[in-house]
Order: structure tokens, then sequence, then C-alpha cells
């Protein structure tokens, strides 16, 4: 037996991200539903996703080297990430 899968309206905000870390760490790009592309000030494409949970918002990225970011969002006030060194951003979506 078949069962479709309905998909729910996402409540993950599209537009442009951009984030601003310590220093001159910059991470920018655009997400559309719950898939998101940054580049940073190097040039990297970080790939990731969006996770809606009730309150919240999860984020987690991903560069072509392996390295990884992730953060979160709770109620539309800003968004903060946070790799494996300790470097954090803090962002919001235009």
């Amino acid at each position: 037996m078949l069962h479709n899968r309905r998909r729910r309206g996402s409540s993950v905000p599209s537009g442009y991200y951009r984030f601003q870390g310590s220093g001159n760490q910059v991470l920018h790009g655009f997400g559309d539903g719950d898939f998101i592309r940054l580049r940073d000030e190097h040039g990297r494409e970080w790939r990731g996703i969006a996770e809606v949970y009730e309150t919240m918002v999860r984020f987690r990225f991903r560069d072509e080297d392996g390295n990884h970011v992730s953060g979160i969002s709770d109620s539309g006030n800003g968004i903060v990430l946070r790799d494996e060194k300790g470097n954090t951003w803090r962002g919001f979506v235009d």
C-alpha cells in the first residue's frame, strides 16, 4: 500500500541570510524554505538545512572540507551559529 506524505508549509523564513562573526568573519547567502546556501569571506560554500521544532528553528551547515556550523533561532529574534572551534556568528534573515 502506498502512502502519500503531505508536506506542511515551511515556517522557515526564505530570503537573504547574513551572519557576522568576530573580526572579519561573514557568512551570507540565500535560503528557500528549509534549504540554505551560504558563502564565507574566503569564498567557501556552506550548504545547510533548517529544521523547525515547536518554537524554534535549528540550523545545520557543512562546507566542502567537512567543517560544521550549527545553531538555533527562537521566535524570530535572530540566529546564533557556532562551529567546532568555538567561533560564533550572529545573524538574521532579510
